[in-house]
């Protein structure tokens, strides 16, 4: 383990050692849901973000243009427009206009573009005083913190320690009483706005075609530091240019509902030339100076894969949805920009290096691409970075050898697991595995392991089609082969319930995912030619997955992985045509020969956890319940957050076992909070993870996947 990595590790611990911080970030995530619907609510939310990612997307690649146009008609307006490369042009203008002006104090409106650039502390440097006059910006200022969320920087902060900050600034014990402290901020804050010589602000929308800026806040501070200073200076990224005050309307229909889920921000202010003020006595004509900051967003924006990430608006709702974002906050998952999309931005804006432990915490879950308002694919831009980051930097020897070595060679690769299942021996209890010795007990703390079949599924199913009819290839993935081979055969039993013949094709292998969700593409791209030989070896109609990180692999990555090669590109696209999960292939089966329930609907309750990978991948949740009531005769009992992760992430369990643990026991309280004596799955690795913290807990509620539990309902023979 690296120094950066110890040190993550050490952060993570403190946060989690933290409860007012668990506790603040925890209190608001259950509140952003449901507000969120509700702001939502009577709104296409589909529709609106596939408008924002056209209109920002074009805009991103008419950028030039867009510059141009807004500098034109801002200075029409009486603006003064700079357009700065880098990081140093903006704070060498703003130094010599301070300079120029006598400036010597600054007041600042809240600006994630200034917190980029470090601009507070350059003008410290320079002898300025720089107050910050947005409340949760003042607080972190004070505090001597970064802002810890992209909307709300002191989120992190309870009424109790945002009482104590205020105490030591204004010299006096203040209680935590909400009120009385927003009085003392008011107060605090007000000679700032009356004597600062400049104020700074940044921009949420820039108007090319009036040269207009737009601000939307929930404070009126913003307003005063644009009209009470002689001086204003927005400081705005290239990307937030749009083209009309019709696109900035657009933006502004999602831009407050998800950030706050509020429908409008108390104050939304549209500026176009300088805003009139009082206060010219002596010093002049009122000024606006609008710094255009570039800082690698053109090369962001010609980079084919990245360039996707200038479709953010910058509302911060992939941290109001992100179980490790609400675990340990922004100052451990982020740099400056917090969370997903900020270890993103962060490699371009900032450093590559500032990213390379930051993006790790991603648990490629896909809540934050679910709500993302400019359809912002955050996860896989994530598994883009750590692909170049490997290429860049290469893996860990251990972690090398591993995937090219062990994981690209099958026969080594599986005569490991069948050696390990003898070698498991003392420490399985039954089915189970509930504690490993040394350096492997962290691997039980949270939950139960699953112990390696002493036969794997490869050598309980038919490796060849046998007969004629309907030819159904299963592909196990390494889970169900090795760990659940009676899943598989429950698999099986279904499918020829339903009359298709189904078999086990001998050199398929490992989908690649744990190299594909390391950066190692080089290894995920041996693994995918190599399973889709395996998968057409015999030319099956059908092509049937149980777990839908490798049903992902089969019908869209190996695609993706394999494209440039002209042999194995069109063969992967051939597969993946054939590929399908289980429960939709099912409910297809009963559909299209008529089969009718098999039993009215039971007393028993069954409740269902939705995995990331089969709802928000591949857009699956309906049929798995569908056939749990008209096959198993089920009643099916939502729980709370039924589609929340499980804290699994393939080996994110292994890694941050810290960060697993909890999330997995969120999930447990609310299986059992169901009342529901089964939770049904369609993922053996949630499976794994469920069911081994059930049996860790010692609970009476049993995990099973769907097949499990439709095997066990089938009668001897179809009443279709």
């Amino acid at each position: 383990m690296t120094v950066q990595q110890q040190d993550l590790k050490n952060q993570i611990r403190q946060a989690l050692a933290n409860p007012n911080l668990g506790g603040a970030l925890g209190r608001f995530a259950e509140a952003y849901a449901l507000s969120r619907a509700k702001a939502y609510e009577g709104i296409d939310f589909e529709a609106l973000r596939e408008e924002i990612a056209a209109l920002k997307a074009k805009a991103a690649e008419n950028m030039e243009e867009m510059v141009a146009r807004f500098r034109e008609e801002a200075e029409k307006r009486g603006a003064r427009v700079f357009i700065a490369r880098s990081p140093a042009e903006v704070k060498e203008y703003i130094t010599n206009l301070a300079t120029a002006r006598g400036v010597r104090l600054v007041a600042k409106s809240k600006s994630m573009a200034t917190e980029e650039i470090h601009l507070n502390k350059h003008l410290e440097e320079v002898g300025l005083v720089v107050k910050e006059t947005d409340l949760g910006e003042w607080i972190i200022q004070l505090a001597g913190q970064r802002p810890s969320h992209m909307v709300m920087p002191a989120i992190h902060l309870t009424r109790e320690e945002v009482a104590e900050i205020f105490s030591k600034e204004v010299r006096e014990r203040l209680e935590s009483d909400i009120p009385r402290l927003v009085k003392v901020a008011r107060r605090e804050l007000r000679q700032v706005f009356l004597e600062a010589e400049m104020g700074i602000t940044g921009a949420n929308v820039a108007v090319a075609e009036t040269g207009t800026l737009v601000l939307v806040s929930n404070e009126g501070n913003a307003r005063l530091v644009t009209t009470l200073p002689p001086i204003h200076v927005a400081v705005v990224g290239v990307e937030k240019l749009v083209p009309t005050l019709a696109d900035a309307a657009t933006v502004l229909r999602a831009l407050p509902r998800s950030a706050t889920a509020q429908q409008m921000t108390s104050y939304v202010s549209f500026i176009s030339g300088p805003v009139p003020t009082a206060r010219t006595e002596g010093i002049g004509p009122k000024e606006l100076h609008i710094i255009l900051m570039d800082n690698r967003r053109t090369e962001m924006r010609d980079d084919p894969v990245f360039k996707q990430a200038l479709q953010c608006i910058r509302c911060a709702s992939c941290l109001n949805v992100c179980p490790v974002y609400r675990l340990v906050g922004g100052h451990v998952f982020g740099h400056v920009y917090s969370g997903g999309i900020g270890a993103i931005l962060t490699a371009f804006f900032n450093e590559m290096q500032h990213s390379a432990d930051i993006q790790t915490l991603c648990i490629q879950c896909g809540r934050c691409k679910e709500v993302c308002p400019g359809k912002v694919d955050i996860p896989a831009l994530i598994l883009e970075l750590r692909t170049r980051l490997v290429k860049e930097r290469g893996l860990p020897l251990a972690q090398r050898m591993i995937l090219a070595n062990v994981l690209t060679n099958r026969r080594l690769f599986h005569g490991l697991l069948r050696a390990a299942s003898v070698a498991q021996k003392p420490f399985a209890g039954g089915a189970m595995i509930r504690h490993l010795p040394l350096f492997f007990a962290g691997l039980t703390e949270n939950r139960s392991l699953p112990a390696i079949a002493a036969k794997p599924l490869r050598d309980r199913m038919g490796a060849r089609p046998d007969g004629t009819g309907i030819k159904v290839a299963f592909y196990a993935g390494c889970l169900i082969d090795f760990a659940y081979p009676s899943l598989g055969e429950d698999v099986q039993k279904v499918l020829e319930f339903h009359g298709v013949q189904c078999y086990f094709p001998g050199d398929q292998t490992c989908c690649g995912a744990p190299a594909r969700y390391s950066g190692a593409e080089d290894v995920a791209r041996r693994l995918a030619q190599e399973n889709v030989a395996a998968m057409l070896a015999d030319n099956p109609d059908v092509i049937i997955s149980a777990c839908p990180t490798c049903t992902v692999a089969l019908k869209e990555e190996f695609s993706r992985l394999l494209a440039a090669d002209p042999e194995w590109g069109p063969k992967a696209v051939e597969m993946a045509k054939r590929v399908q999960d289980f429960a939709t292939y099912v409910v297809e089966l009963r559909k299209e020969k008529g089969y009718q329930p098999l039993a009215p609907v039971a007393a028993r309750q069954v409740t269902y956890h939705d995995s990331c990978h089969l709802k928000r991948h591949l857009g699956i949740f309906q049929q798995p319940r569908q056939l749990l009531t008209e096959m198993a005769g089920a009643q099916v009992v939502e729980m709370a957050e039924n589609d929340h992760c499980c804290g699994m992430g393939g080996s994110y369990s292994i890694k941050f076992p810290e960060l697993s643990g909890p999330i997995l026991a969120r999930k447990l309280e609310n299986i059992i909070a169901s009342g529901a004596g089964v939770v049904a799955m369609d993922c053996p690795g949630c499976l794994l993870q469920i069911g081994g913290g059930l049996d860790k807990k010692n609970s009476r509620v049993v995990a099973r996947h769907t097949a499990q539990i439709l095997a066990g309902f089938l009668p001897a023979t179809e009443n279709a």
